[in-house]
């Protein structure tokens, strides 16, 4: 029993067993004090009651916002988070022959990604942050396979890495003026689609990131320039935005089994500023619960952001990025939606010009495509609210579903090419997450996948599935802030 309630039941007693005393011994006065004093308790405790269940069924969302921005510290605060995984596979590495894969069963498992994130106040106007990523173990010497890209199919190879890498992922200073208007200067995440602006790991069910935005965007998307941000509106009213000028995608990372998942900048020491990208998101926060967004990229010519920029001089490569996201979150329900179109302009000239570069085929009959897209949607219901336990109980089922496809159409300049349909995928997941601590989860789920349809219940096409068995345990935490 804590103090409150302690407090409460004395008094409680106290009144009870002395007001069968004379009456002369109290006064009415000291009797009202008392009983006052009662009843602002049991406010109290029923005020506090509410607030953990609210807590309960609030708190991926309130910890996002904390995450993404936490205003309470006054110096510093250390933080992060991180992924461990183990996933069974029916499959074979390479999709890219025949029917596709053939039957294999193989289990591996990761460290998807440890991150170390952190913020440090230097005074009232500037403000220091800094995120560093471990993916897949960090960096070393060892033998490697190459593995879906459709290009060495399996081919091994010896590299100075450890099929990952260490990345500074933000590293920015802000100057908060207002509210309404705030600047941010550095190396930051690109708000575009849903996977990127809201990529920590207990913010999406699944064991592992949705694999749409994925597999046609970077992931996590990072680049260095400068964002304008801020809140406006209040109430049923209230909106975020993010404006951004930085450096652009480029097209040596363009092809067709990722569309611009290889192009973001970072390989070298320098990044390139000769065609900058330019970014914009709004989100709408008006309704308890709900968010609704959307984010357009633009970047003029990626052609000039190429380490050979020669060979792009007498064309230009537009990029054009469109998404779109909605979730809505309370105590029993958690719903979550994305779309994302891309657009790459010019592409039977960029692959003629990149083939002529380099022995790695973008020709041929892998084309760049003109168009690629991806949309999916989750759905989890809380079924821990149906039991009755001294902490709120959080278990989410889950189902979710996706559609992708890195070549959903060519250029019509195209001849004599046509859409490989091994690039579409259209995969359920069905899983599990149980919320062992309020930002601790751990996840279990199965992943089909239906290779050359887009329809959802085609569950008989002429290429073989690809299914995937996984548990995994995520996180996220501030360490410490002052």
């Amino acid at each position: 029993m804590d103090l409150k309630k302690k407090e409460m039941l004395g008094l409680a007693l106290l009144l009870m067993g002395n007001l069968s005393l004379s009456a002369q011994e109290y006064s009415s006065s000291e009797i009202d004090s008392l009983v006052k004093r009662i009843e602002r308790l049991e406010q109290q405790n029923v005020a506090l009651q509410q607030h953990v269940a609210d807590a309960s069924s609030h708190s991926s969302q309130e910890e996002e916002g904390r995450y993404q921005g936490d205003p309470s510290y006054r110096k510093y605060q250390i933080g992060g988070y991180g992924e461990m995984l183990y996933r069974h596979k029916d499959y074979s590495y390479n999709r890219w022959g025949g029917n596709g894969v053939y039957r294999i069963d193989r289990s591996e498992v990761s460290i998807p990604r440890f991150v170390l994130a952190g913020d440090y106040r230097f005074n009232r106007w500037f403000q220091l942050g800094a995120e560093i990523e471990f993916e897949a173990g960090g960096v070393g010497t060892e033998w490697e396979q190459e593995t879906g890209s459709g290009a060495e199919n399996g081919e091994l190879e010896s590299e100075w890495e450890k099929g990952g890498e260490v990345a500074l992922e933000q590293f920015h200073i802000t100057v908060p003026f207002w509210r309404e208007f705030n600047l941010k200067v550095g190396h930051m995440v690109v708000p575009v689609g849903l996977t990127n602006t809201h990529h920590e790991p207990i913010f999406f069910f699944g064991t592992s990131r949705p694999e749409g935005e994925s597999k046609i965007l970077p992931s996590t998307w990072h680049e260095t320039g400068l964002e304008f941000f801020g809140s406006v509106g209040r109430g049923y009213g209230r909106f975020d935005y993010q404006l951004q000028l930085v450096t652009g995608v480029t097209v040596d990372g363009l092809d067709k089994y990722n569309y611009l998942g290889g192009a973001k900048q970072g390989l070298f020491e320098q990044d390139i500023f000769t065609s900058p990208a330019y970014v914009a998101r709004l989100e709408y926060k008006g309704l308890p619960g709900l968010r609704v967004g959307g984010s357009f990229y633009w970047c003029d010519d990626a052609g000039k952001n190429s380490n050979y920029p020669h060979y792009y001089s007498d064309f230009k490569v537009p990029v054009r990025i469109f998404s779109g996201d909605v979730q809505y979150m309370n105590r029993w329900v958690t719903a979550r939606a994305n779309f994302l179109h891309g657009n790459i302009g010019n592409t039977v000239r960029l692959t003629r010009a990149t083939l002529g570069r380099t022995s790695v085929a973008y020709g041929g009959n892998t084309p760049v495509a003109k168009y690629a897209v991806s949309y999916g949607g989750e759905l989890g219901l809380n079924v821990g609210n149906l039991f009755s336990t001294k902490r709120p109980l959080k278990i989410l089922p889950f189902v979710r579903y996706e559609y992708y496809n890195p070549q959903e159409k060519l250029d019509d300049a195209w001849t004599g090419e046509v859409e490989d349909p091994r690039c579409q995928v259209a995969a359920w997941t069905f899983g599990v997450n149980w919320y062992a601590l309020p930002y601790l989860v751990v996840k279990g789920d199965w992943t089909t996948h239906h290779i050359g349809t887009k329809d959802a219940f085609d569950w008989s096409t002429k290429y073989h599935s690809e299914n995937d068995f996984s548990l995994g345990l995520a996180y996220i935490v501030w360490y410490d802030k002052k």
